[in-house]
């Protein structure tokens, strides 16, 4: 059976964190908009993650919305001691599923209360503040007002720790200077790795990088290369990707998210594959 507790940690909000966590987006139905098509299932596939030794779950009451905050408290609440919530602000759903920016002092209170309600929590831990001056990828943008509205939240104790997604290297010098980001939630995998040198230099400060999308998101990592090693190794595309994220560098923690129990073991099983330096330099080659 997998299990994680061989498996590497890092300090997040203050305490050690298995490298290895579950992101619950996928929980709601398509598009991260509605309800699930199986609701056991997923908070099956929950209730699994713990019992597989999994202590950090990344989540937003954006996805749904509100869906996946409801499904984590009802399945797990009262959470265990060791787990980490981790949640996000600065958007919102139109009513045709569209992502919308939602940064405003105002929005931002308001996420902060939908999230602590419908969590069943008095604080979140930790709370990325996503941009969206471009939907698509970080943007250029000010990010003064919103972050120092959500420092005031945390001054309130309504948050314990901060963290950024979405952003660009500019926009995490100038957030480091507002508040203490204990880390950064990015786009990156093997073939999307516009932020080589930014993981380096936050794992220089100790700061928590966190990529999103760490097997493609919306479309799937597809690479010959990727396919020959994973055969070669035994194991799946998927994992060898993960694995190829945790030996990228000491800071990068993973929440790949799935909505299958099987597809979670499956995910959480690649703690335990090696790469050796040739294979390593092999699927360096794939994003060019």
């Amino acid at each position: 059976m997998t299990t994680l507790q061989n498996t590497s940690t890092y300090t997040l909000a203050g305490r050690p964190i298995k490298r290895l966590g579950y992101g619950a987006m996928q929980l709601a139905g398509p598009g991260v908009f509605g309800p699930p098509k199986d609701r056991d299932a997923a908070l099956n596939v929950l209730r699994e993650a713990i019992s597989l030794g999994v202590d950090h779950i990344d989540t937003s009451d954006f996805y749904g919305p509100h869906i996946t905050n409801q499904l984590i408290k009802e399945a797990l609440h009262p959470y265990p001691n060791d787990l980490l919530i981790v949640t996000k602000i600065g958007a919102r759903r139109g009513d045709d599923a569209s992502w919308l920016p939602a940064f405003s002092a105002e929005d931002l209170t308001k996420a902060v209360h939908d999230n602590l309600r419908n969590l069943g929590l008095d604080v979140l831990d930790v709370v990325n503040l996503r941009f969206m001056f471009d939907v698509h990828g970080p943007a250029e943008g000010p990010v003064e007002e919103p972050l120092t509205a959500l420092a005031e939240l945390q001054r309130q104790g309504l948050v314990r720790h901060i963290g950024l997604s979405n952003v660009t290297p500019k926009q995490v010098t100038e957030g480091r200077k507002i508040a203490e980001i204990v880390c950064v939630q990015n786009q990156y995998n093997l073939a999307h790795r516009d932020d080589d040198a930014l993981i380096d230099d936050l794992a220089r400060d100790g700061i928590a990088y966190v990529p999103f999308f760490p097997l493609g998101g919306f479309s799937p990592l597809q690479s010959s290369t990727l396919s020959s090693v994973a055969q070669r190794l035994g194991a799946t595309p998927m994992q060898v990707a993960l694995a190829w994220l945790l030996q990228r560098a000491p800071n990068i923690m993973l929440i790949p998210g799935t909505s299958s129990a099987a597809h979670l073991r499956e995910n959480l099983s690649a703690g335990q594959l090696h790469l050796s330096a040739e294979v390593i330099a092999e699927l360096n080659g794939i994003a060019g």
